[in-house]
């Protein structure tokens, strides 16, 4: 885990404003054909997204065995708080719930969704992804933490947003009078990948490292379907790895 502080210190700099800078580009949209190229001409923040060097997702096909440590979540229930902002549903979280890694406390700040995954595993793609965005706020870098979904059993603790937020586009600071924790939604076994990389969304801000957890978890065929017919294709095309190492916990 050394390498990972490292790395961290190393880029603080350039991704101290990732999550400020990543909702300032609101006119992307996904479509498969075009595989998103022409994100970098949206705005002169975004040129990275074609020539940045550790650009997410990726498809994880190699990676080294490390002891990582475990991740330590603390969420609590946050009033539910859903957005759709026409590309995905987010979920904005209340200050209070954390994940610490290596003694370094991440507030989790919202989570939101894509269809299909954008991370591959060996070629493999889930049904969907979960990312869980966190910032430290003492240095101010991000750590996302992926789930997967594949298709299964009904999920009890999605159904509450699925309900509330597919009514239009745009339907900001919507507040219901339900609550949710995000910790129902991270699967039982918690062992992951980790690597350094951006976020997935104009301006594919870099700086941000990943932990992606190996067991997927479950909605049903009808509320992937939902997610699909109102938000439909939300999924960058994984990215080129270059130099960079994934890790895999023990």
């Amino acid at each position: 885990m050394k390498l990972i502080i490292t790395i961290c210190t190393v880029f603080l700099m350039s991704s101290f404003h990732i999550y400020a800078e990543e909702d300032t580009v609101h006119a992307h949209k996904y479509h498969k054909e075009q595989r998103l190229y022409y994100w970098e001409h949206l705005d002169s923040k975004c040129t990275v997204c074609g020539s940045g060097g550790t650009q997410s997702p990726i498809n994880i096909s190699k990676c080294k065995k490390r002891d990582l440590g475990s991740l330590e979540f603390s969420y609590r229930e946050t009033p539910l708080k859903a957005i759709n902002n026409g590309h995905t549903i987010k979920v904005e979280y209340e200050r209070g719930s954390t994940v610490t890694i290596e003694r370094e406390e991440f507030t989790l700040l919202e989570f939101h969704f894509h269809h299909p995954s954008e991370h591959k595993i060996r070629g493999k793609t889930y049904d969907m992804e979960i990312h869980f965005v966190h910032r430290s706020e003492s240095k101010g870098f991000l750590s996302v933490v992926s789930v997967f979904i594949n298709e299964g059993k009904h999920n009890v603790t999605i159904e509450p947003i699925w309900d509330n937020i597919f009514e239009g586009i745009d339907e900001k600071n919507q507040l219901v009078p339900l609550t949710i924790n995000a910790e129902e939604l991270l699967p039982d076994d918690r062992s992951y990948y980790y690597y350094y990389g951006s976020v997935t969304t104009p301006p594919c801000s870099e700086g941000v490292n990943w932990y992606i957890f190996k067991s997927p978890i479950e909605m049903s065929n009808t509320q992937i379907k939902k997610f699909e017919t109102v938000i439909g294709f939300n999924a960058r095309p994984v990215q080129p790895i270059n130099y960079r190492l994934v890790f895999e916990s023990k």
